[in-house]
């Protein structure tokens, strides 16, 4: 055991030992020969000019190219369409997940209210029998005047939006009736009292 400790004693201590190192004087002569960076062999500017040459394009890349030059309009067309509807698809996300915390958060006697607004949509589906125009009318008629007792404020303001909203259609749905009726009914020729009738 003492021999083992004593044999890693040794190179153990002379690592432990410091040396000096002297630089070399200044007294030897530089190089004689001295090589320009330019005359390395690594550096040496080839002699001809180089040029580049395409190679000239496969079958499959042609069919690529014109597959790629067909469909850019497509790819186009799809980018912006993609880009007007993605605000509209957020918002629409967004006001699912404002449904979904307002139905987690309900206030009190919301789902009962709810429950008696579509039972008087069925209501009005079951007085609807026989006449489609019937079937378009009394369902969203029954549930608006059962959402009216439960919401009277929202249904005041939903009907003065609605009179102004039907007001304007009234007023575009004139227009063109008039318009319709000067291009095709009061043209010179049908018009009763023309100069050349007379």
């Amino acid at each position: 055991m003492f021999q083992v400790i004593q044999r890693s004693m040794g190179p153990a201590s002379v690592s432990l030992l410091t040396f000096k190192v002297y630089a070399s004087s200044k007294k030897d002569p530089p190089p004689k020969t001295c090589v320009k960076v330019n005359e390395l062999s690594l550096y040496t500017v080839p002699e001809g000019q180089s040029k580049y040459v395409e190679e000239p394009r496969s079958a499959l890349e042609e069919s690529i190219s014109h597959f790629r030059h067909y469909c850019e309009p497509y790819t186009r067309w799809c980018q912006e369409m993609y880009s007007q509807t993605k605000p509209k698809m957020q918002s629409l996300v967004q006001w699912g997940l404002d449904s979904y915390d307002y139905l987690q958060n309900s206030p009190p006697g919301f789902f009962p209210r709810l429950g008696v607004i579509g039972a008087a949509g069925l209501v009005g589906l079951l007085f609807a029998r026989g006449s489609k125009i019937k079937k378009l009318i009394y369902p969203p008629g029954f549930m608006g005047l059962a959402a009216s007792v439960y919401y009277p404020q929202q249904a005041i303001i939903f009907a003065q939006v609605s009179r102004e909203k039907l007001y304007d259609w009234g007023l575009h749905g004139i227009i063109v009736v008039e318009d319709f009726w000067k291009e095709n009914f009061q043209k010179p020729g049908n018009v009763k009292n023309s100069p050349g009738n007379k």
